[in-house]
């Protein structure tokens, strides 16, 4: 079965290699999770918990399990790539959402898996979760759009079981910032990795975009990845390793 709904302001679907109730109820269950989520963790929401902690409403003792989680990593990944990745800018709110889809799209993935599914793929716009082979020998293949041709893809990536994400403004505009400079990210068209865990490609990905050129070499250096990046002069740069149909 195969369901598409608008959930977190984007387009999310649901392609599962099964059929009959247990498959429609496991489907319910992630977009239950994914509204769940927006409600939860929405920057866009005033009655959301990151709204009320950003408002101080919230002490840090009183904040959920997942929202700790959530905000552990983004502290990770602004670490890791010397705050170029940040979910709070100086005069901003607490914006999360660059850890928040990849992790709600990661624990989708388990309801399925814990309903005995285990061949299906979820993208949440663009970024996407595989697992097992839709056909025998066949990977499921995950389309990347040309940063600049809104109707053209720019390359295949074969996945199997694992997860392709891919940070670009030709939706958004210039909303991806330099955490170090509060500044809109140049140098970059678009950046893809492709790795086991969602969390991971898709916050490399944003942190990757952030950096701006320097993001590449940074982004193929860390380990268990496989990138594919466009930079601002129209050059690709490719992981030998990485798969494309």
């Amino acid at each position: 079965m195969n369901r598409v709904e608008q959930v977190m302001g984007l387009p999310v679907s649901v392609d599962v290699r099964a059929g009959g109730h247990l498959a429609e109820l496991a489907v319910d269950g992630v977009f239950g999770w994914l509204r769940e989520v927006d409600a939860r963790f929405s920057p866009f929401k005033a009655g959301s918990e990151v709204c009320r902690y950003d408002r101080g409403e919230l002490a840090p003792s009183e904040l959920s399990d997942d929202l700790l989680e959530v905000l552990s990593l983004c502290d990770h990944y602004e670490r890791l790539s010397g705050g170029a990745f940040t979910a709070r800018l100086p005069g901003r709110r607490l914006d999360p959402n660059s850890v928040v889809k990849g992790w709600a799209v990661r624990r989708s993935a388990a309801l399925l898996r814990a309903e005995g599914l285990d061949v299906f793929c979820i993208n949440a716009g663009g970024d996407v979760v595989t697992s097992g082979e839709p056909e025998p020998g066949r990977p499921w293949r995950v389309g990347i759009r040309h940063p600049e041709q809104p109707d053209a893809i720019c390359a295949v990536v074969e996945s199997s079981g694992g997860a392709v994400a891919t940070s670009a403004e030709y939706e958004r505009g210039a909303h991806i910032l330099d955490g170090r400079t509060g500044l809109p990210a140049t140098g970059l068209l678009s950046v893809t990795v492709v790795a086991d865990d969602l969390v991971t490609a898709d916050s490399l990905a944003t942190a990757a975009f952030a950096m701006g050129t320097e993001g590449i070499s940074w982004v193929a250096s860390q380990p268990g990845c496989q990138v594919l990046v466009i930079d601002a002069e129209r050059q690709v740069h490719r992981s030998p390793g990485l798969r494309l149909g």
